[in-house]
């Protein structure tokens, strides 16, 4: 027989139940019993609170009850435990919310600290530059294409065009020329730290073995076909580019340009007095240029020209093209029939002006479109000459003569072998 004092199978087996208690004794019949919590609901901590009752059938005091107020038996552990459970939830809680409060505030103080950061790359702002007069007579787009390094040549034309570049407050057109002294506005821009372009070692030293002449004023170089005279347009670099890198020490500038696919002579200054000299002397007609061109169909005559009005449009998607327009600029183009094949000619063109994509404009309006020639030339005739072996346009710069100080000077650059294997062929096909 089981000791009234001693708790029930039950609540040895933590299977805690319900009993009514008497205040007066303070024990707890196990007939009182008559509620058993099932396992879902029964209160988290209520069986360590059994295993620590006492012999007689009491718990232990705990520092939320009252010396004249204990709870014993299956009741103290229900109620310990309940008890017990709320505080540490109502901790946990308490402690999940500081979490946040903290996070919280972290975040806000690295927001405020971000804004109150100074920004390490200043915002762009407009420019005034006083043009110097070594730069007198330069055109207003080759003088900003040096002063904004970085900046790509359609950005130039793109703030020229829209009238943001002022020359002493006033809107300027890319080809002003400059006098020195003026006052040229340019607008915020936000430029490419580094400027250099992406030319490797090999192709320096490739480039390198393309100068023709070089003194201390002026660099002739044999320029390939495929390599612009000037970066831009989606070009990292281009002649004057590369050959910066190679003369690191030495202010080039180009005196002229050549189309990307056009080969043969380039001019570079190396000193401000010679460019004015050259870029005076083409104004004045005073610079002989030769090219030489392989042109379809056979000319009527030996010697002939073109002399029409060029003018350049820009297509929505910013190409470049030019065509003959009574309202354009004029230009004149003497060619000479150097030899004759069975169905195309190689023939000289001397520019009597420099306008841009000139000979090939003028050969489509004579009707002898150059070979090679993917903007002007003839579908028909490019295919055949490719099934010949012509891979690019064929058209090279061959010679340019000028007098200085009473002497004349002159260069010549013969086809470059590509070409050349194109008319051994033509001529050994006859």
């Amino acid at each position: 027989m089981k000791s009234p004092n001693t708790p029930s199978d039950g609540a040895k087996r933590g299977t805690p139940q319900s009993s009514n208690t008497s205040k007066a004794s303070g024990k707890v019949s196990a007939s009182d019993s008559s509620r058993v919590l099932e396992p879902k609901t029964r209160p988290k901590g209520a069986y360590a609170a059994l295993k620590s009752a006492k012999p007689d059938g009491t718990a232990g005091k705990t520092a939320a009850q009252s010396p004249t107020n204990r709870i014993v038996g299956s009741e103290a552990a229900r109620h310990t435990g309940s008890e017990r459970d709320h505080v540490l939830a109502h901790d946990a809680g308490k402690a999940y919310r500081q979490r946040q409060q903290l996070r919280g505030d972290a975040q806000r103080s690295v927001r405020a600290a971000a804004r109150q950061q100074p920004e390490t790359t200043p915002a762009p702002a407009v420019r005034h530059l006083i043009v110097a007069e070594q730069y007198a007579d330069q055109r207003l787009d080759n003088y900003l294409l040096r002063e904004l390094k970085g900046a790509p040549k359609s950005l130039v034309y793109r703030i020229l065009r829209s009238g943001e570049v002022r020359v002493d407050g006033k809107r300027a057109k890319p080809d002003q020329r400059l006098k020195g002294g003026e006052d040229l506005r340019i607008p915020p821009l936000r430029l490419s730290q580094s400027s250099a372009p992406a030319v490797d070692a090999d192709q320096l030293a490739w480039l390198e073995a393309q100068i023709l002449f070089e003194d201390k004023s002026l660099l002739v170089l044999n320029k390939p076909s495929g390599l612009a005279s000037h970066g831009g347009s989606g070009l990292s670099f281009g002649a004057i580019e590369a050959l910066r890198k190679l003369r690191p020490l030495a202010e080039l500038e180009l005196v002229h340009r050549l189309d990307r696919d056009t080969s043969g002579i380039l001019l570079i200054a190396k000193k401000r007095s010679q460019l004015k000299l050259l870029q005076t002397a083409m104004r004045d007609g005073e610079v002989t240029k030769r090219y030489l061109a392989l042109v379809k169909d056979l000319p009527a005559n030996d010697h002939f020209k073109a002399n029409f009005a060029l003018r350049k449009n820009e297509l929505a998607s910013g190409e470049r093209v030019v065509k003959v327009d009574s309202e354009g600029k004029a230009s004149l183009t003497f060619f000479r029939v150097q030899q004759r094949f069975a169905d195309c000619a190689l023939v000289q063109a001397e520019l009597g002006s420099g306008r841009t994509h000139q000979i090939r404009v003028h050969a489509q309006a004579l009707e002898h479109p150059l070979a090679g020639d993917q903007k002007y030339g003839d579908e028909a005739f490019n295919a055949l000459m490719q099934s010949r072996g012509l891979k690019r346009l064929f058209l090279h710069a061959a010679s340019v003569a000028w007098k200085q100080d009473g002497e004349l000077i002159s260069y010549t650059c013969p086809l470059p072998a590509d070409l050349s294997r194109i008319i051994d062929a033509l001529g050994a096909s006859q």
